[in-house]
Formats: C-alpha cells, sequence, structure tokens
C-alpha cells in the first residue's frame, strides 16, 4: 500500500493506492493514524472513493508532524568517510515540524551559512505510537516508510559536540512524496539510495549498510520513550555527503536536489536563495 496527499478543492486529503487503484478519503492523512483502519484498508468502511492520481499530485504527506527523530551515523560506508567508530548504540537527535517541507517546495537556503549539505534517508513513519516495543512486533507499529533529505547546515552542526543547532533551520527538510507499507519493501537486502545535485550523483547507497536496522531502532527509542502516531525516524545517510568531498562541496541557490529511494519514490527540490534576516516578533528585540 502507498499513503499521500493532495490538494481536492483547496484541502489536503489523503490518498491512498491499493492494489494499483488510488482512492480519496475526506481528511488528511494525520487524522486516520492511531486507529487501526488504514492497514488493512477498508474502502467502504473509510468512505474511499476511486480517483485518479497524477506523478506530480502528491504534496507533504503529512502535516501534522511535532517530531523527528534521526538516528546519526548509521550506515558503514558513512562512519567510514567520515572517520567514526561503529556505534555501539543508536545515536539519536532530533528535528522539529519547522524544518520540515514536501515534494517540490523550495529549500529554504539559510543567510547565515554557506556549508549546506545534503543527505538521503529512509525515513520510518510511525502509525500507532507504542512503548517497549519489542523488535518482532516493530514494523506492526509503523505506517511505513518515506524518502527524506537531512539537509544539513555543517558548520552550525560543528559549533559543539550536539547536532541539534545545525538540523532544525526552517524550511530545510523535504520529505514524502509517498509513504509505503513495509510489506511492499525489502530494505535489508537492499534498497538503492540516490541524491543528486543538478543531475549529478552525490550519494549512491544502499540500505543493506545500515548499522541499526529500523526495527532495532523503534525498539531502542521506545525503550526510553512513548512512540506517537505520526512521530517519523530518519535512520541515516549513506557516503557521499558533501562534507566528506574534497574540496568540500555545498549547495547553492538555483540547483535542484533530487533525493531517491528505490520502491518508495522521488523528492525533488531548487534551493532558493538566502532570506536576509529580519527581525520577527517579540518579546526580544533585534540584535545590533
Amino acid at each position: 500500500m502507498k499513503f499521500a496527499q493532495m490538494m481536492v478543492g483547496g484541502a489536503a486529503c489523503a490518498v491512498i493506492e491499493e492494489s494499483g487503484k488510488w482512492y480519496q478519503l475526506t481528511h488528511p492523512l494525520h487524522t486516520y493514524l492511531g486507529k487501526g483502519n488504514l492497514r488493512p484498508f477498508d474502502p467502504a468502511q473509510l468512505g474511499a472513493r476511486p480517483i485518479e492520481v497524477g506523478k506530480d499530485a502528491f504534496i507533504s504527506p503529512l502535516h501534522e508532524v511535532s517530531r523527528v527523530l534521526c538516528v546519526g551515523l548509521n550506515f558503514t560506508d558513512h562512519a567510514a568517510e567520515v572517520g567514526a567508530d561503529i556505534p555501539s548504540h543508536p545515536t539519536i537527535f532530533t528535528k522539529f515540524g519547522n524544518a520540515l517541507i514536501g515534494p517540490g517546495d523550495p529549500i529554504q537556503l539559510p543567510y547565515e551559512s554557506k556549508a549546506i549539505d545534503w543527505e538521503v534517508e529512509l525515513c520510518a513513519v510511525m502509525g500507532k505510537g507504542g512503548r517497549h516495543i519489542p523488535e518482532e512486533r516493530a514494523l506492526d507499529h509503523l505506517l511505513g516508510f518515506t524518502v527524506l533529505n537531512d539537509v544539513s547546515v555543517r558548520d552550525w552542526q560543528g559549533r559543539t559536540s550536539e547536532w541539534f543547532q545545525g538540523k532544525n533551520w526552517d524550511a530545510t527538510t523535504p520529505f514524502g512524496p509517498v509513504i509505503v507499507s513495509p510489506d511492499e519493501l525489502d530494505i535489508a537486502s537492499g534498497l538503492a539510495m540516490t541524491c543528486t545535485v543538478d543531475g549529478q550523483i552525490r550519494q549512491q547507497g544502499s540500505t543493506a549498510n545500515l548499522i541499526f536496522s529500523p526495527e532495532e531502532v523503534i525498539a531502542y527509542i521506545s525503550t526510553f520513550m512513548t512512540l506517537e502516531p505520526g512521530d517519523l525516524i530518519a535512520l541515516g545517510t549513506p557516503a557521499g555527503v558533501g562534507l566528506s568531498i574534497r574540496p568540500r562541496r555545498w549547495l547553492a541557490a538555483g540547483q535542484t536536489v533530487t533525493t531517491s529511494i528505490e520502491g518508495i519514490g522521488t523528492l525533488t527540490n531548487v534551493c532558493s536563495a538566502p532570506l536576509e534576516p529580519s527581525y520577527e516578533g517579540e518579546p526580544y528585540p533585534p540584535r545590533n
């Protein structure tokens, strides 16, 4: 099954693909999460109707995302290219909803940095919540997997040992266009992952090189916190990031970034020119 969203009559609504046919639901996708009525999918029960869907029709698959849990250094080839040891436990950092954009949306390059990097990532989408989820039940809690580009502001990321400030810039993280149910994907055997910039290949990896599997990561995180429906879990990036290229290469305004994972889909986003900072809101005045 595939899950996505599109605009119908000026409003976002969920669309679901089952057995090669697309169906439109009445409400946005997030309203159906956690209720156990999407897998298995019963069009009659949900009041779904058949619909024709064009390949460029999809918008962000979820709009009500507050938490993005990310796994750093989770590919053997990426750990090797940055000179890091293979971690004994998953390295977890966070993004928030302010960073997310959808397919076709512009990546807003920060005015305060020129060291903007690309990172194609497999992203798990929680369909129902849970605490202390065992590995053998982890996939039962997923709606599915999507594509995410963990665009990173490297100079800010490297200011401290904690990566948060390099990962949460507004409107920098594309994800989508569809969410594919786990039963349609063989992640352990290896799905091809690519990222290109203006048609030039930057990353070419495989999910076979994951250090910690999706099941292991879900079980690990849910040991210390309750996972909620709609949480995203970005599972790391393969080798080929701009940070590791010599000389280093970064994203620039006007460039087109294409991020793909076999069996899931392709994101295409153009980098927009940095906006000069302006003071927005109270209570603190801008710095001189």
